[in-house]
């Protein structure tokens, strides 16, 4: 088989990307011929090609500028138009309406498997627009996949089409955290109970209730929230304002080499998101392969409560109810249930979100 991974830009920004270079990484390492055809991040006036291995590469086409959520890459039909029929299977990653116009001029005739990554919920005057060839990629597909089984089921995109629908979830490589170092961060705070929070500091991610969950914790209690984002002025000012300072702290962006220690010294890891944007959540697997506790929210036809399983790897809570986020941290912590949630949480990933699990099951859909 010869695959071509489809869709989104380059350098990897979210979680859409690293899924694609994670499987063109993990099937040419197996031999499976593998390439990545996405758009550059920003502006830039040549193609690059970047070789992962004997048998896989990341093609990187020029963009003018982005716009809508995908970046303007003509480049990207060109090229696909010249190399389409080099491939037995397209795999495209979905949102991305450049990507998905590139397929529907490239006169390719062979196999697609689309990866659904999450419904587009914003920019209604943009889906108007791209609806018609929404609606083709979902007809051209020959096999959809989702990353939980409640986000491909839910989706009032893909209600006509649940015969072709499966569900392959994420897998990484466990975080592995020096101990050494996760006790330096615990040394930072003495005599606190840690709850570690990353993520982009964006409206869908909830970060104001979780800030407002503080002041239902003890001053035992500490929140370490990771990452940065248009809300940090105004999470900063919600911080003073409630008199959290001793309670909440927002650590900016974390350097990749010195996340693993957060996550050992946590306690236990929230994730507060709001709305169905947040489709599957890597942070909580990421936490889960620490053995730590997670604490997530209900989000209506997202997947998010899937993969925290309720009761077994940690507790989900109504989303935007600051309150429920607290009593749920307390009962993790002060219950004598924490030891349990920790095991389940890792026998939940070994189980579930591994690296090798996730190119397993991709091969078996290629081949079928």
């Amino acid at each position: 088989m010869r695959i071509l991974q489809l869709g989104k830009f380059y350098p990897i920004r979210g979680g859409v990307e690293k899924v694609m270079e994670d499987l063109t990484q993990g099937l040419s390492g197996r031999g499976i011929p593998c390439d990545m055809l996405c758009a550059s991040f920003g502006k830039a006036s040549r193609m690059q090609e970047i070789r992962l291995n004997a048998d896989g590469r990341i093609i990187v086409v020029p963009s003018w500028s982005a716009a809508s959520g995908t970046m303007i890459a003509p480049k990207m039909v060109s090229w696909l138009r010249r190399h389409a029929r080099e491939y037995d299977i397209i795999h495209i990653h979905h949102p991305d309406p450049m990507a998905c116009l590139a397929l529907r001029l490239s006169g390719y005739k062979g196999r697609v498997i689309l990866h659904w990554h999450s419904d587009i919920l914003k920019r209604k005057a943009v889906m108007a627009l791209y609806r018609p060839l929404q609606s083709w990629l979902v007809r051209r597909a020959d096999t959809i996949v989702g990353t939980t089984p409640v986000y491909v089921e839910q989706s009032p995109c893909l209600q006509g089409v649940q015969n072709k629908v499966t569900y392959v979830p994420i897998g990484i490589e466990p975080v592995t955290f020096d101990p050494e170092a996760a006790a330096a961060v615990r040394n930072r705070f003495p005599g606190k109970k840690l709850i570690f929070s990353l993520g982009r500091l964006v409206p869908y991610k909830g970060y104001s209730h979780l800030v407002d969950a503080a002041k239902f914790l003890g001053p035992e209690y500490l929140l370490l929230i990771g990452g940065t984002g248009p809300l940090q002025g105004q999470l900063h000012q919600q911080i003073e304002a409630e008199g959290l300072e001793d309670r909440v702290l927002l650590l900016g962006r974390i350097d990749d080499a010195e996340l693993p220690a957060f996550y050992g010294a946590c306690d236990v890891f929230v994730m507060s998101s709001v709305m169905k944007t947040e489709a599957f959540g890597i942070v909580l697997i990421e936490a889960m392969s620490c053995g730590k506790p997670v604490v997530a929210t209900r989000i209506p036809e997202s997947g998010v409560a899937w993969v925290n399983e309720d009761g077994v790897s940690g507790l989900n809570v109504e989303p935007r109810n600051s309150e429920e986020l607290a009593i749920a941290i307390r009962r993790i912590c002060e219950s004598g249930d924490a030891a349990r949630f920790s095991e389940g949480a890792r026998n939940r990933f070994n189980q579930t979100f591994t690296y090798t699990q996730m190119i397993d099951k991709i091969i078996d859909i290629y081949e079928n």
